[in-house]
């Protein structure tokens, strides 16, 4: 990877939050390269389909490491199929451009017995960007992946409000004294195409510039 390029890892504070359409437009904002490095289940329409299909056609998607049939955490999906994912399968692609990583679910979704999401972005050592989605109980979910990340030191560089919000849990999630991320705001998209993903990165960029050049 290039020094001067950015890796960012879009991560959620649990499954089904958006993640992949977050990705999408994270990916037409900075222009970026994309890679899910693990696919579980939906082998005929993966993430990287859905990625590839609501971006620019100058977008490169990499091929995943790891194809499992099953849609479940990867080390049970893995399980089934008799494999195990080992922390080597996991090589990054070769990109000069940056590089948006999209996980599997959230931090603690283990991708075998040992290995959990949070301690491969460790291992990476690359900037997250946590996707929050509004329903009952993604207060604590939020709140308790930040923790999560502070404990490893792991730096939060974006959180993103997935949709619309109930405005006391956003105050609440907001006031909490260690978050130094940049919030994003992402739409809640009536129709997914690529120039809604397109105008959403647009507005980004209106409003954040663009964070790496």
């Amino acid at each position: 990877m290039t020094p001067n390029r950015t890796t960012l890892f879009v991560t959620g504070i649990g499954t089904d939050v958006g993640k992949t359409i977050c990705s999408a437009v994270l990916t037409e904002w900075l222009k970026a390269d994309y890679w899910k490095p693990v696919q579980a289940g939906t082998l005929s329409h993966s993430d990287r389909k859905t990625v590839s299909g609501l971006t620019s056609d100058d977008i490169v998607t990499h091929a995943e490491a790891v194809r499992l049939r099953l849609a479940a955490s990867p080390h049970k999906a893995a399980r089934k199929e008799q494999k195990s994912i080992a922390a080597e399968d996991l090589v990054l692609p070769e990109t000069s451009n940056h590089l948006i990583i999209e996980g599997a679910g959230g931090l603690y979704v283990p991708i075998n017995d040992r290995l959990c999401v949070i301690d491969w972005i460790e291992s990476l050592g690359v900037d997250v960007a946590l996707v929050v989605r509004n329903y009952l109980g993604c207060i604590n979910h939020t709140l308790l992946s930040v923790r999560a990340l502070q404990q490893r030191s792991i730096s939060l560089k974006y959180l993103i409000f997935n949709g619309p919000f109930d405005e006391d849990t956003r105050r609440v999630i907001l006031s909490y004294p260690d978050i130094q991320a940049t919030v994003l705001d992402i739409p809640d998209f009536k129709t997914l195409s690529p120039q809604s993903i397109a105008r959403a990165a647009r507005r980004l960029r209106r409003e954040h510039g663009n964070p790496v050049k």
